[in-house]
């Protein structure tokens, strides 16, 4: 308010002192033309320095945005436990300016609706499971062959190493940005309903739930005949008699009730899986940089939060299902032996032939973690 008390003064517009008459009649200062002119050039440069001094100091507007995120799992699952982390890290780190909007239970988009969903914009994020990319990105699938990447230790080293970069890149050739990697579980269970399935000829002739393609051939090799049904839709099939036995994470049996459709689980460290976190790139690319700093690093906190969660869950999700009256069978190393001499190999090769170009480095990359 100052700087327009400044232009309104006449007596700093115009400097005082006689005026006198040009030869045309006009009024004029009695200085010269030149030397009245230089002032006003003068006055208009410090008119603008003050201007500048004024707005100095002021910051500029915050960018408030919403960042809805899409995916499938219930309320119930540890997923939640993560995304409550995040959403709460990404607020506080923008000082508000970033509202994380959680769309659970398929209430936006199904599972795989969610990435091309991202891809062209119709809603900002998503999270899928490694898993459902199948042959879209045949090389997303190198965690979960049977038994390669079960070790803890090195599934905390995984966000960030060279392996998840080939990923998030690979991820980045199909139109989303990759921020985050959850891991959800390293812990499988093999549901049933009429028998447990303790050795591998229990699998012969079993309907079962399937993952992809490409995690099935370790079913198949067993005599099982896998079909692929998405995860929020296993326990009517089960319950209806469309699959005889199912495969999940021991977590999520627990949340979405297996035990009350499944009388028997097996509990095998067969394969490790992530919810991964991707972003519309056009959204990513016009968030300001600070906010997609507090972004970054709310998923970062997330992803660090998941290990314990996660083998939490896992731990009491083995208590929780007995509870429930699920007989459950946990295998001992010598189990685990057998179904890994079995399983792993056809899967490893199916890895190679769909990822020719970057599978054995991955595997090899996991592998030194």
């Amino acid at each position: 308010m100052r700087v327009i008390a400044l232009i309104d003064d006449p007596g700093v517009v115009r400097r005082a002192g006689p005026l006198r008459r040009s030869r045309g009649g006009c009024p004029q200062d009695h200085n010269s033309e030149g030397e009245g002119t230089g002032s006003m050039r003068k006055l208009i440069g410090f008119i603008f320095a003050v201007i500048a001094l004024a707005f100095a100091g002021v910051p500029a507007q915050a960018q408030n945005v919403t960042m809805r995120v899409s995916h499938q799992v219930p309320p119930g699952h540890h997923l939640s436990k993560m995304l409550e982390t995040f959403a709460a890290e990404a607020k506080k780190l923008s000082n508000g300016a970033v509202d994380v909007q959680i769309l659970g239970s398929s209430s936006a988009f199904k599972p795989a609706e969610n990435y091309p969903s991202v891809a062209r914009g119709a809603i900002e994020a998503a999270l899928s499971v490694n898993l459902q990319w199948g042959t879209t990105i045949p090389e997303i699938n190198a965690v979960v062959i049977p038994y390669l990447f079960g070790d803890l230790e090195r599934i905390k080293k995984f966000p960030g190493s060279p392996a998840a970069k080939i990923l998030d890149q690979k991820l980045e050739e199909k139109g989303v940005h990759n921020i985050a990697w959850f891991y959800i579980t390293r812990q499988a269970i093999y549901t049933s309903s009429k028998k447990p399935i303790i050795s591998l000829d229990d699998f012969k002739g079993l309907k079962i739930r399937g993952f992809n393609k490409l995690a099935d051939e370790a079913l198949r090799a067993v005599g099982a005949a896998p079909s692929a049904i998405a995860g929020d839709e296993v326990y009517q099939a089960l319950q209806t008699g469309v699959l005889d036995a199912g495969i999940t994470d021991i977590s999520a049996a627990y949340s979405r009730k297996y035990y009350e459709v499944q009388k028997y689980g097996t509990v095998t460290p067969a394969l490790t899986a992530y919810f991964h976190l991707y972003v519309n790139p056009a959204w990513w690319g016009k968030l300001s940089p600070a906010n997609r700093s507090a972004i970054e690093q709310a998923a970062k906190t997330a992803e660090a939060a998941s290990i314990d969660i996660t083998e939490k869950t896992a731990a009491d999700a083995v208590r929780q299902l007995q509870e429930k009256g699920m007989i459950l069978h946990v295998q001992n190393p010598q189990e685990i032996a057998i179904w890994k001499a079995t399983m792993q190999k056809p899967v490893i090769d199916a890895f190679l032939k769909a990822a020719p170009q970057d599978g054995q480095k991955l595997i090899d990359l996991l592998n030194k973690l």
